[in-house]
């Protein structure tokens, strides 16, 4: 057999299987090759009878890949010859083998077969050792042809005689001629020694050059010495002698020997001697460093000089702030060194004056006119030039560092030095109304400072409050840029200084925008110096409320935007003109929350306090005892103590007083009972991520029996288990019946679907969650939709209601325009738009009964952070229990046409435990709150309203 691939000697078949018997001795046969090319016998034995007549074994093996190359040899041994008639040929053994000769190439192209289990193209494979196989006894070539007569000499080739053949002719691949095991790795190379070699002359020259010149220089000092002595002992008064030590002095001068190299001599000796050593040194300490770095670094690619020392220097003037100055120090201390140096060689002068001259030529170019002498001219002219290039560099470096200030400054990068300031970190679009609330407020004070950090470039952040077009009343907007969640960025507006810090919900996602107040929070809560204020938060949704309290404790303060317009919204719809009351109590413009402590208030009842201040309109007091929690409306009997404090209405903090107890005609309370509650029908159109919040807050206001109509894009499936999962039971609902339409709210066809005439109590249209990413698509869809559903009620009405004068008293003249008036009279829309530009158009076309937008919440946030325990009164006056803020009829206090003061009706409401704070008049639209003249009795009459605060029912 042929020599197998693995490297095994050629083993000769049992003799039994060349002779066409079948043995139970034989091992099993070897698997043949799944791919190989089929030769006949015929073919072979002609190549095989060449191989052993042209040399035998070795030699022929040149002559067979002269004409057919075989690459791989079958491991089977090959079938007996089958047994034919006496005097007929035999059939020829047919040889299966691997050629890489093209005539006898497969059909593929020519793509060489393959029999290795291991890829050759990875290399050697290492494989086992093997033992060798023992030879086995084979019949003899003779007995072979005697078994077969009729085989032709040339044809009848013994089963050994092929296989030696075929294994001497085989040829393997370059790569895997032996599969045998690797050899071990070669031990790493040492890395090259330290060659001092070239070093060696350098320091040898070096070593002779100092030594004789230190030599030279002694030898003139002690030449020197002895003259001086000589001429001293001559005469040392006389006047010639003198000028002869002058001579002397004079005549040495000439030749480099006068004072002044006698005061260098000592030193330029031991500098001299110093030389070699420090040489000696440096190249000692060159050799240790070069070889550990030659060490560390045997088996990497060596980095060429010029790329390390570009390197080098790179991250040396990256790392020191003063590295160019310190270069350019030195390269003008180099300069003036060697001027000097060269101008002491090839001029008369002494070394400190060729300093000296040295330095006017850096300083001023123009000093080297007056040298006389080739010499002196050209190193002028050089030290003069050099001076040009260091002056230059230095302007140059003064520039680069006057345009790197200034653009610090201009990107807000400079530190912020203010105590007492109100700190906004973030940017939306609710930052100009806060602005313009915060200045009202400080308006008292003449103005204070409010700091603005955002990521945005200071520039831009300047221009957008500069387009505000507002009056700041002294108040100073100062922005910089950075992110609120790097601690040296804060530090860089003083916030451990600031007494409130207000951080502004992003215009992103309201998940987003809340994990980013939460890292926001936690970023302060790592200041180390503290923070003197508290920290106002816009939350966008109100689950994720308590967490961030949880992380701030006690000086966080949470506003929640969707929340507290949702409850708006709601109280609005319920009380149309309520929005204008809350807006005229949020803003700073007209009277807002205040709370303060009169010592001369304690031990009197509530009762008389609510009528002691001329100015305002007690509300509530913050009970000390209590942990300073505040009481809304409290009972007439309840006395104040030590360091309770009165919340109160106001203009501001510093407009009101108490004053004595005026005289107050209570008269008689009209015995009219509360109406009672009737069922309603509401239409929300869109769908809010707290709309769960809201139906809780309409489901205890309404009576039993109506209906809530909800109209969006959502499935009924999937907001029934977005109701669940905001912890709504639907079937928990006893007062209101959800009514579910799917539809969208721009398109006309799916609104006329509904019907929009027989919603005569309100209709509320929500910024849809699909579209709260965006402020300018969320208003366009609401405008829309409440111009669509106007136009549509306007349609359905009857026509002799349209014909009536009396509807088109209003500015606008466009038959339109009134027909959607006249729509609104029949009907309540409120409306959610949050850019308060878009507010304004709406308001102006009176199409909308009110918009609420992000500006009450901005609202909100400056009250809050202005005194945090506002947020308590808020948070009570929004809540779906306790005490409320509500509009009353006339009737309920007064007859009609009866005279009475304020300060009367308020004594007749605390009959109701009502507390009334302003009133509306009927030929009015604006409400007047904590009005002027509280003791001034005036006619009122039964279509006036109050606006009172009064507790839940």
């Amino acid at each position: 057999m042929a020599e197998s691939d693995g490297g095994e000697s050629a083993s000769p078949s049992p003799g039994p299987r060349a002779s066409g018997g079948a043995s139970p001795e034989l091992r099993p046969l070897r698997p043949q090759l799944t791919k190989s090319r089929t030769i006949s016998g015929s073919a072979a034995a002609p190549i095989l009878a060449a191989d052993r007549v042209g040399g035998g074994g070795g030699g022929g093996v040149v002559g067979v890949r002269d004409s057919i190359l075989v690459r791989r040899s079958s491991t089977a041994p090959l079938p007996p010859p089958p047994a034919s008639a006496a005097g007929a040929s035999a059939a020829p053994r047919r040889l299966t083998v691997a050629v890489d000769d093209p005539s006898y190439a497969a059909p593929n192209g020519g793509v060489l077969d393959r029999d290795w289990c291991y890829p050759s193209f990875l290399g050697p494979h290492a494989s086992r050792p093997r033992p060798p196989r023992q030879q086995q006894q084979t019949p003899t070539s003779a007995d072979h042809r005697s078994t077969n007569p009729t085989v032709p000499p040339r044809v009848a080739i013994s089963k050994r005689e092929e296989e030696k053949s075929l294994a001497s002719v085989v040829k393997r691949p370059a790569l895997l001629q032996e599969r045998r095991p690797l050899p071990p790795p070669l031990p790493p190379s040492r890395a090259p020694r330290f060659d001092l070699s070239p070093y060696l002359p350098l320091l040898l020259v070096v070593t002779f050059t100092t030594s004789a010149l230190a030599i030279w220089q002694w030898i003139k000092v002690m030449g020197l010495q002895e003259k001086i002595i000589s001429c001293s002992d001559v005469n040392a008064g006389d006047r010639k002698d003198t000028e002869k030590v002058s001579w002397i002095d004079r005549d040495h001068g000439s030749a480099s020997i006068n004072s002044g190299n006698w005061n260098l001599a000592p030193p330029s000796t031991i500098f001299a001697l110093a030389v070699p050593l420090f040489l000696f040194k440096y190249i000692d300490q060159l050799r240790r460093r070069q070889t550990n770095s030659m060490r560390a670094r045997s088996s990497e690619e060596e980095v060429p000089l010029k790329k390390r020392i570009a390197y080098k220097v790179d991250v040396f003037f990256s790392g020191h702030p003063y590295a160019k100055l310190l270069a350019l120090l030195l390269a003008t201390i180099i300069l003036i060194a060697s001027g000097g140096i060269a101008l002491y060689v090839v001029s008369g002068s002494g070394f400190l004056e060729a300093l000296w001259l040295s330095w006017t030529f850096v300083a001023d170019s123009g000093n080297h006119a007056d040298q006389v002498g080739l010499g002196p001219r050209i190193v002028s002219v050089s030290i003069s030039s050099g001076g040009m290039l260091v002056f230059a560099t230095m302007l140059g470096l003064v520039s680069d560092a006057i345009s790197e200030k200034v653009d610090s400054w201009r990107k807000g990068k400079s530190e912020v030095i203010e105590i007492n300031h109100i700190l906004i970190l973030g940017w939306s679009d609710k930052l100009g109304s806060l602005l313009k609330q915060l200045a009202i407020a400080n308006k008292s004070i003449g103005g204070g400072v409010v700091v603005v950090l955002a990521e945005r470039d200071k520039e831009e952040m300047e221009m957008d409050i500069a387009k505000l077009e507002f009056d700041f009343m002294g108040t100073s907007v100062i922005c910089r840029s950075g992110s609120p969640l790097i601690l040296a960025d804060l530090k860089k507006v003083s916030v451990s200084k600031a007494r409130a810090i207000i951080v502004l919900a992003s215009d992103e996602n309201a998940d987003q925008s809340d994990a980013r107040a939460l890292r926001v929070v936690l970023s302060l809560t790592g200041v180390k110096e503290g923070l003197r204020g508290h920290v106002v938060v816009e939350m966008s949704d109100l689950d994720n409320e308590p967490l961030v309290k949880l992380v701030g404790g006690e000086l966080i303060e949470t506003v929640v935007a969707h929340d507290v317009i949702g409850r708006l919204m709601i109280q609005c719809a319920l009380q149309p003109g309520l929005a204008q009351i809350w807006e005229d109590i949020l803003g700073f413009e007209n009277a807002e929350f205040y709370i303060k402590r009169w010592p001369e208030l304690d031990g009197m009842r509530f009762g008389d306090v609510l009528i002691s201040f001329p100015d305002a309109v007690p509300c509530g007091v913050k009970v000390a005892s209590k942990a300073g929690k505040i009481l809304i409306n409290p009972d007439d009997e309840y006395v104040l103590r030590e360091g309770d404090e009165v919340l109160v209405i106001a203009e501001d903090d510093d407009t009101y007083a108490p004053a004595p107890l005026p005289e107050v005609n209570k008269g008689f309370l009209p015995n009219i009972p509360t109406p009672p509650k009737y069922p309603e029908k509401i239409l929300f159109c869109g769908w809010r991520r707290d709309i769960h919040d809201m139906i809780m807050v309409l489901e205890a206001f309404l009576a039993p029996g109506s209906e809530l109509w909800m109209f969006n894009e959502v499935p009924e499936k999937e907001r029934e288990i977005k109701l669940t999962d905001g912890g709504l039971d639907i079937c928990g609902l006893t007062n209101i019946k959800l009514v579910h339409k799917e539809g969208n709210a721009v398109i006309r066809r799916h609104l006329e679907n509904l019907p929009l005439e027989t919603f005569d109590s309100q209709i509320l249209i929500l910024a849809d969650e699909s579209v709260e990413d965006s402020i300018v698509h969320s208003d366009s869809r609401s405008l829309a939709t409440l111009l669509l559903i106007r136009d549509i009620q306007s349609k359905r009405l009857p026509s002799k209601e349209l014909k009536s004068p009396h509807r088109y008293n209003g500015f606008c003249h466009s038959a339109w325009i009134r027909e959607m008036q006249h729509a609104s009279d029949k009907s309540i829309i409120i409306s959610e738009i949050l850019d308060s530009r878009t507010r304004n158009l709406v308001s102006v076309s009176k199409i909308s009964d009110y918009v609420l937008s992000n500006e009450l919440v901005s609202m909100a946030l400056a009250m809050v952070a202005e005194d945090k325990q506002i947020n308590r009164v808020l948070e009570e006056l929004f809540a779906e229990e306790g005490n409320e803020m509500c509009i009353r009829s006339a009737e309920f206090y007064l007859y009609e046409q009866e005279e009475l003061s304020f300060f009367d009706i308020m004594v007749r409401a605390r009959e109701r435990e009502e507390i009334v704070k302003g009133y509306r008049l009927a030929n009015t639209d604006q409400a007047i709150i904590n009005p002027e003249h509280k003791s001034e009795i005036r006619k009122w009459s039964l279509d006036d309203v109050f606006v009172v605060i009064s507790k839940g029912d």
